[in-house]
């Protein structure tokens, strides 16, 4: 009983964070669409600061995922329960589509309510989106570990990342990083031709995210087992 009522909350905190996370990343761009006040800069930093915020606020809940690409490394690392894997994404869904469903309710008619399109077709895109994902997840696998792991600070650094990500690739693929933040705005407003790249690509990236921490944890390892005076400054 007890697993099941931590497994409600889990499932709740996701949901709630995700929909933050529509409601005011996309929402910030339906709302520069309308009246230019926030800018691409502006709209990069929302991402960023929501992120920081839903980190620190939900992150000892549920662990604050509010990412289906991130749920699936974490269980591909080792590192979250298989069987929480399929609840997780579910809510996390959920989450998006109610966010999405309360960022219309302010946009005007003919609005892609913050959908992630690319701006020099599909394939440019698809590798963007794997190269983002890839650097986010890489940057959460980094700091969210135990010996690196510093409260305030990892959310710090996961936001950053997560802004600046935004601001530099914006404008080319919508640099969405998470599969619930793209397809609920994309459903939402009726722009699906592109819809399955940014599923595909970001859960691609963090997967790869995964090998190469594993490849640096290894390396790290084998760089402990040397004697002292033979390691690199």
């Amino acid at each position: 009983m007890v697993v099941r009522t931590m497994l409600r909350h889990c499932l709740f905190a996701e949901a709630l964070g995700t929909a933050i996370l529509l409601i005011f990343g996309t929402g910030a761009a339906v709302v520069d669409e309308q009246t230019h006040a926030l800018g691409h800069g502006g709209v990069a930093a929302a991402f960023g600061l929501v992120v920081l915020v839903l980190i620190q606020g939900l992150g000892h809940v549920s662990g604050a995922h509010v990412n289906p690409a991130v749920t699936i490394a974490f269980w591909a690392a080792g590192r979250f329960p298989g069987q929480r894997v399929l609840p997780y994404v579910g809510a996390q869904l959920v989450g998006a589509f109610v966010g999405s469903g309360l960022v219309k309710l302010v946009a005007t008619s003919g609005s892609t309510l913050g959908a992630t399109l690319p701006a020099h077709g599909p394939g440019q895109a698809f590798g963007l989106e794997v190269m983002l994902t890839f650097w986010l997840m890489l940057v959460i696998l980094r700091v969210s570990s135990s010996f690196y792991e510093q409260g305030l600070l990892a959310g710090l650094t996961i936001s950053a990342t997560v802004g600046l990500e935004a601001l530099v690739a914006g404008p080319l693929c919508g640099a969405s990083m998470n599969p619930a933040r793209s397809l609920a705005p994309a459903f939402v407003s009726g722009h699906l031709a592109d819809a399955w790249l940014y599923v595909v690509a970001p859960v691609a990236g963090a997967l790869l995210a995964v090998l190469v921490d594993r490849l640096l944890e290894l390396s790290s390892k084998k760089l402990q087992a040397l004697p002292e005076e033979v390691r690199l400054p």
